[in-house]
């Protein structure tokens, strides 16, 4: 992986971070549950400007340049040679605007939904979208470890305060499961800090020669953090929970964005840190996300409950992530970066469509206060408007050509024929499931006649959810139409990663 130079412009990335923590704090401070409409305009202003000031990354971003941009460092600890460093890539661009734009329409979806402890909610997502933004931006070891588990902080908040009737025990299992996955990952870090002679540069890391016998250690110890948190088959059981009981925007933003953590942590730490141990279990790899593509998605076809059904539509997406990431073909031929492309779209276009299912799911449930499909029916005699954006997101979710969840998927599936058909072809059952399972739902909650008064009595969106809808929906039309803008920024990124995975670190 090759070296970056500190960049010359305004420190963007910092202002990526720090700025939506500093205006959820500002939230905290100044919001009261008495002025909410104040409250709610501070919070949409700060995701606002939180928003803006990621977009000069994507502006200034040079496609063709290899190893970090807009890199930052300054000495943090100096006693332990720990910087306060950042940098991004091709790999990770595209996550930093996503994050700041997810949290602008989590802020809209709570703006009637939310009555009490208002600046608390918002201030919470805030101050998440800052930390995720860190977890993609940092390029320290250990200031990677302090964002990637200062995530778990906010949202566990967030289940736990505004979560379901069984939000305790949803919000105490996704920390457990989160924060002791990631024990061993500390380990890694530390001992990758002791044989590098005392430094947390994770391009150092890079560089590092490491027998195979180490590299196997340390690639176990990321993917114990890294699986739980995609998740990955089969420590993937606390997903389904945590969605059924997390409010709306918590389960859009940890759908969206917080499940991408750990998949980028394969391409950021497994792969480059790791490549020897990387080929040598990348048969392993492949075989846990096929089983999430295939058997995950049969789950998903038999679940009664709207949120657990999506949540396992997530898990089986994200095995397409994984599936992508460890296809390891000669970097030397044509399309060999085809199926590593298809799975970071995968994650950018999942981020668009998870977060509009589960806020379709929470605008019926704010009406009908029922998440059960066999409660609905008919719906669209009475909401003919969400009724086209709940049918336009579903197929969109089952990868309809034309829309951001057939581009990941079907380069995904490119490369994996050209890997070994027979993978393509168990890969390529995905979008059969994911046509059963989305258009399944879609049809018993949406057509047919008024199933009960329940349904009789549901309004239309209004306005602010018509926005709210229209925009996501624009975003992932016009990423599956042109999805260009996306693959050209990490072609040079992906390309550079392959070939540094393609030799071997064995000393």
């Amino acid at each position: 992986m090759m070296q970056s130079t500190i960049s010359t412009l305004p420190p963007y990335l910092s202002l990526a971070i720090w700025v939506p923590v500093l205006f959820g704090i500002l939230v905290l401070a100044l919001g009261r549950d008495e002025k909410a409409g104040f409250t709610r305009v501070l919070s949409l202003i700060g995701a606002g400007v939180s928003f803006l000031v990621t977009l000069p990354l994507v502006q200034h971003f040079d496609n063709a340049a290899h190893g970090m941009q807009f890199v930052e460092k300054t000495p943090w600890i100096g006693r332990f040679n720990i910087l306060y460093s950042l940098g991004i890539d091709g790999l990770s661009l595209w996550f930093v605007p996503l994050t700041a734009f997810i949290t602008v329409i989590v802020v809209i979806s709570a703006w009637q939904v939310i009555e009490k402890r208002v600046a608390q909610y918002m201030g919470a997502f805030l101050i998440l979208s800052g930390l995720m933004i860190g977890v993609f931006a940092a390029m320290d070891g250990l200031l990677f470890y302090f964002f990637f588990e200062a995530t778990l902080i906010p949202m566990f908040i967030i289940i736990g305060v505004w979560g379901g009737e069984n939000r305790v025990y949803a919000s105490f299992k996704f920390f457990l499961y989160t924060f002791f996955g990631s024990l061993l990952t500390l380990v890694a870090i530390i001992y990758l800090y002791n044989v590098s002679g005392g430094s947390f540069d994770i391009q150092t890391w890079h560089k590092l020669p490491l027998t195979m016998k180490e590299q196997t250690f340390i690639f176990l110890a990321f993917l114990m953090a890294f699986a739980v948190k995609v998740p990955m088959f089969p420590v993937h059981t606390w997903l389904p929970d945590v969605h059924v009981e997390a409010p709306t925007g918590g389960s859009a933003v940890l759908a969206a964005i917080m499940l991408k953590l750990g998949a980028y942590g394969f391409l950021r730490f497994s792969l480059p840190i790791a490549p020897d141990a990387s080929r040598n279990l990348s048969g392993f790899m492949i075989t846990l996300s096929l089983i999430a593509v295939i058997y995950i998605g049969l789950v998903a076809l038999v679940q009664k409950d709207m949120k657990k059904l999506v949540a396992y539509s997530s898990i089986a997406h994200m095995g397409f992530v994984t599936l992508g990431f460890f296809m390891f073909i000669d970097p030397t031929l044509q399309g060999s970066g085809m199926a590593m492309q298809g799975g970071i779209m995968q994650m950018i276009s999942h981020g668009f469509i998870s977060a509009a299912m589960f806020l379709s799911i929470g605008a019926l449930y704010d009406r009908a206060h029922s998440r059960q499909i066999a409660d609905y029916g008919g719906v669209v005699n009475r909401m003919p408007k969400f009724a086209a954006f709940f049918i336009f997101f579903s197929m969109a979710n089952c990868g309809l050509p034309a829309t951001s969840g057939f581009v990941g998927e079907f380069m995904v599936i490119l490369g994996a024929v050209q890997y070994n058909f027979w993978i393509g072809l168990l890969a390529a059952t995905a979008l059969i499931f994911g046509a059963a399972y989305s258009l399944w739902m879609a049809k018993r909650v949406i057509f047919g006649k008024v199933a009960n008064h329940h349904v009789d009595e549901l309004t239309d969106i209004n306005k602010r959810e018509f926005f709210m809808f229209a925009v996501l929906a624009i975003v992932v039309l016009a990423m599956g139409l042109y999805p260009a803008p996306f693959t050209d920024t990490m072609q040079t990124s992906v390309a550079d990663l392959l070939t540094h995975v393609a030799h071997s670190k064995l000393p």
